[in-house]
Parts: C-alpha cells; structure tokens; sequence
C-alpha cells in the first residue's frame, strides 16, 4: 500500500525564496516493480510488457489509417476543450543517423496508430510562475526560453505565497486594514503576513511581478493563466466576518480579470501546518472559527467563495471554473487530523459544485539522496497511484468525478543536485507521458524559478545565484520538457513493448498532420536496440529523432544535457542552440532498429504520406 509522508519546509518571506512544502508518495518496492514492469493508462491499455527478448517486431499490417477518438475522461473533462490539431514542424535534418545500427534486438515496440488512447489536453504541459522572479517580461533571453516551452498554463502568484497575496494592493496599502502583520506558520511559528501584493513590491530587490506583468507574461507567451485565491485570508482576517471578506476580495478579482483567465483555485495545500490560514489566532477572530483548520471548514468557505466568484463571472459574461483543493494519497497515522479528515470534509461540504480537484504530488522521499533509479521508477508510479486514489475517494463520498489537475508537481531529492540535474529531465519526460496516459486535465511543473540551494533548486531556471551559470540559463528539464511537446502529438496512441528487461518506457503518439512517434526513454545504465513498426500507417520516406543525454560532471546527477552531440559552452544546462540543432535522420522502409543509449530519451517521428 502506498503511503505519503509530509514534511513542511521554511516559510522564508525575508529574502523572497520559497522551497515549496511538499507531498510526497513512499511507495514499496512491490509496487515499483509492478509499474515498471507494466504501463496502465487510459482505456487500461498501452501495456509495455516484459516479455523477455525482443525480435524484430510484428510488420506493417496495412496502411489504412482510421483512428477512432475515445470519449473524453471525466477526469480530463472540460480541459480538452483546449485540445487542438497538431502539425509537426522539426529544425530540419542533420544528415546522420547515429544510432541506426544492424546489432541484434533487444526490444520491440509496436504502434497501432488507429487505436487512440487520449486526445492529448496541451494543459498537461503546464509551470508555475512566482512572484520573487521580478518582472519577468523585462527579460528577453527568459521570455525566448517561455515561448519556446510553450507552458500552454502558466500558475500564479505563486503557492504558499498565494495565501498571503491581496492582488489590488499598493506600496501605500498593500493589505487589507484587518491583515494582522503576524500570521502562524510552520505549526505554530508567527511570521510576518507579507507584504505580497499586485504592485510593485517597495523595498524588494529585484522585487516581485506587478499583477499586470503577469497578464503580460501569459499574452506574450501564448499561455493560459491558472490564479490561486488567497483562501487563508478567510482565516485569519480580523474583520467582523472574514470569509464575506475574502470572498469579496475574491469576486473583484474575477471582475478585474476580466474574462482572460478560465481556471481559478481556492488556496494552497490548506491542509498543511506550513500553510497560513491552517493555525489561527482565535482571540482575534470574530466569526467563531476554530484555531485549526479542516476539510469540512474548508469545504462550507469554499463555497462562499465560489458563490461570490461566480455571480462575479455572470456579471461580466465571463466563463471560469474553479477547483477545490484534495488530498493526494491515503493519508498516515503520524499525518495531522486536518490531513486524515481532510478529502471527506471538502467532498461532503464542496464536492458537488467544485468545478474540478486540485492535488500536488512532490513524487520522491522528502528530503532524501535519491539514487537515479528512485527518481525515475517515481516517474511511472506516482501518476496512476495518484488518479486512482483520487477517483476512489469521489466514488466513496458519492460524488461524480471530475477534471483533476496537479497544479504542482516535481521531485524532492537532495544533497547530489538531483533536481537540476538530466535525471530530473528524464523524469519529467517519464511524468508528462503518465499524465496523458492516466487522465489528468492539467498539470503545472514547480517551478520556473526558485532558489540554487547548493543544486537542491527546482527552478527550470537560474534565478541568478547558481555558480558559473549565466541569468535566466535554462536546466535540463527544460530541454527534456521542449523536445517532449515538440515531438509528441495531439493523439496518444496503443503500443505494445516487448523488453528485454524493466528499462525501457515508450509513450507513442500521431500528429493531426500525418506523422506517428514515440518518446523512448531508457532508464537502464545499458544500451538497448529496439525495433519500431507502425500498424495501419501510411508511412513516408523518412523518421527524424533526437536523443538526450547526460555530461560526465558530477556523476551520476550531470547538470548537463547533450543534444544530439551538442553539449552547453556553460558548466551546466544545455545547448542554447537547441532550436537550430538538427534531427538525426533515416530512411523509412520496413522496421526501424535504433539504439537506444543507456540514461536517454529519444525523441522520434515517422513521415507519413
């Protein structure tokens, strides 16, 4: 059985660097090996199985391409709305094929194009922005990097912090008269409330983005925005009733959006000690509330909040959804009783008129050296672990299930620099494919920026303090994530993997413009050779693909990516080059045998007619 053990971190408001609270999901040896040896996605299928040896794989049964799209998941719900057609545009051909090769097959993968597992919801491709990342918009080489990523959903203000943030605040007001300047944290800490507000941050340096900086960011880089609402307001306000009141602060925050944002949340991680709002001081309270918070609190000021939202939304002909805050994982004896009562609360108090649920996973042990091999089995675990805990829990409360989206979600390993380095990117190639695979409406990585922290950082990038690295230098997980979304289609399709062993991972995919592919990911320390045929594929005269692998610094967490051969001029990241880097190229006849190198992924389509 699956257990998750939370820990909170520092609450640091003094020098604007968070390191996230987190979940996390210890799962037993059992169950890593049963994911490893078996993917099980939408529909139940998508198997790779472990059938020991390979072979050249099943040929071409015909070409006829007739795929069928399946209804969409509950779980992904009004999110596909965003699903659109995709044509695939590569950089070009480098004229080699490197890891064409005659050697004999260890592994065989079989596509059937026709077969559709999900229509792929481009709000899986997610991140989070922050505040403490300044103004964000003023940076080209970082907005260069955004738009190349295409984050189709981008989070804001920015976790903990956003239930401490009053989005309409000034330098001369930044909160609310009854905001006490005290608030607990960290189970039972008193820390300053803030200031963290919409304008301009007055004595922070760089200071935090201005509220219309964000919008900004999200029109320039084509993304959607998904708005956390301070909830914890509604707990610590000092007000005559401080839910009326956060709620208020709330609807005019809806109204001053004007229409721009689909998606918003109430809180972050409520349930957790580190969070503000979970302890109050009840002697200043005036509306009776208890000094802890719980689920069913939650749950009945979730929906004074979403009433006042939503009569806000009608009131400017605006169309917005809005998620309810869940626990991840079954949770533990040593777990507070606002987390053991936590998912029952919220479901009988908000589970019918919540839009959708909201759950972070942190995937890894808290605060462990995680070996590679931990990390990456996480990758394939943690997802359908997560999804099926979650549909149980709406099925027990009777509630019917409903989009899920992990706002939040990265590994918690430390003291190797595992979370900039390759191994985190192949994980979040391994996590991309299972949300697609397992159902989830939307996910947003944590985070764009953070803090170096000795390499214990999960900021996609250098927020300016990582040694012998440039401002704003992209990490590898960044690479990882922009070829995966390049590469991979609108469709998810059925393969069938027959390995040599647990190693290898493939999640294939069809383009709208007539291409079919996979991204195969090998997390073995050896070499694979896998052959690769299409079912009911029209194919054409050439498959393009490029692999990713790991430097030789500070093994066996590198903090480079190499890119088709092409490594970065800097100590760490990779090439910033990578959109004029070349694909490797062959001619497409009949099967196609590649190596697959030890701690790769390779990115691969297929021309079709």
């Amino acid at each position: 059985m699956p257990t998750k053990k939370v820990t909170p971190t520092k609450f640091n408001l003094t020098v604007m660097k968070i390191v996230k609270s987190n979940l996390v999901l210890l799962l037993g040896a059992a169950a890593l090996l049963a994911a490893a040896a078996c993917n099980k996605g939408v529909k139940g299928s998508n198997n790779n199985n472990n059938n020991g040896g390979g072979g050249g794989g099943g040929s071409t049964t015909d070409s006829v391409y007739n795929p069928v799209d399946p209804a969409t998941p509950a779980t992904v719900g009004f999110f596909s709305n965003n699903w659109v057609q995709r044509a695939f545009s590569g950089p070009g051909d480098g004229g080699s094929s490197p890891l064409t090769t005659t050697n004999a097959v260890t592994d065989a993968l079989t596509i059937n194009v026709n077969n559709v597992l999900a229509k792929v919801p481009p709000t899986v491709y997610g991140n989070n922005s922050n505040l403490w990342m300044g103004q964000i918009v003023t940076q080209p080489g970082l907005m260069q990097y955004l738009t190349d990523l295409s984050p189709n959903v981008t989070r804001g203000p920015g976790g903990s912090i956003s239930d401490v943030y009053f989005w309409n605040g000034t330098t001369a007001n930044p909160s609310p008269t009854d905001v006490p300047d005290s608030i607990f944290t960290n189970d039972g800490t008193l820390g300053p409330t803030g200031p963290w507000y919409g304008g301009k941050y007055g004595t922070g340096t760089p200071g935090t983005i201005m509220l219309p900086n964000y919008y900004s960011l999200l029109s320039s880089i084509k993304s959607q925005g998904l708005i956390t609402i301070n909830y914890a307001y509604a707990r610590y306000g000092t007000g005559p009733n401080p839910v009326a009141a956060a709620a208020h602060l709330a609807a005019d925050w809806v109204r001053f959006d004007n229409g721009q944002t689909k998606y918003w949340e109430i809180g972050n991680e409520d349930y957790g000690n580190w969070e503000a709002g979970w302890q109050i001081d009840v002697t200043k309270n005036h509306d009776g509330q208890p000094q802890y918070i719980t689920g069913a609190l939650y749950g009945q000021h979730w929906a004074v909040f979403a009433d006042s939202m939503r009569a806000a939304a009608q009131q400017i002909g605006a169309t917005i959804y809005i998620g309810a805050i869940l626990y991840g994982a079954a949770p533990q004896s040593y777990d507070y009783p606002s987390i053991q009562t936590w998912n029952q609360g919220v479901l009988q108090n908000a589970g019918a008129v919540a839009d959708f649920f909201i759950i972070h996973d942190y995937f890894t042990a808290y605060n462990a050296n995680s070996t590679p091999q931990q990390i990456l089995a996480t990758g394939m675990a943690e997802a359908p672990a997560d999804m099926a805990f979650i549909t149980g829990q709406l099925s027990g409360a009777g509630v019917k299930t409903k989009p899920v989206a992990m706002t939040e979600w990265n590994i918690q390993a430390t003291g190797s620099k595992q979370n900039t380095s390759y191994i985190a990117g192949m994980h979040a190639a391994l996590t991309l494919g299972t949300f697609i695979r397992n159902g989830f409406g939307e996910a947003s990585r944590w985070d764009l920026a953070n803090g170096y922290a000795s390499g214990d950082d999960m900021g996609m990038f250098n927020v300016g303090d990582e040694p012998s690295a440039p401002l704003w230098n992209p990490r590898p997980a960044f690479y990882y994530m922009y070829y995966f979304q390049r590469f991979f289609g609108d469709r998810m399709v059925y393969d069938t993997l027959k390995r040599s062993n647990a190693d290898l991972v493939a999640y294939a995919s069809t383009f709208s413009s007539g291409q079919a592919g996979a991204v195969v990911i090998n997390t073995g320390g050896l070499n694979h050779v896998l052959s690769i045929d299409f079912q009911h594929f029209p194919a054409g005269a050439t498959y393009h693909y490029m692999v990713l692998t790991g430097g030789t610094d500070n093994p066996p967490f590198s903090s480079q990516v190499i890119v088709n051969g092409t490594g970065p001029a800097t100590p760490t990241g990779g090439p910033l080059g990578y959109s004029a880097i070349k694909t490797y190229s062959a001619p497409l006849s009949g099967t196609i045998k590649i190596t697959v190198p030890a701690m790769s992924v390779v990115y691969l389509v297929a021309d079709g007619k």
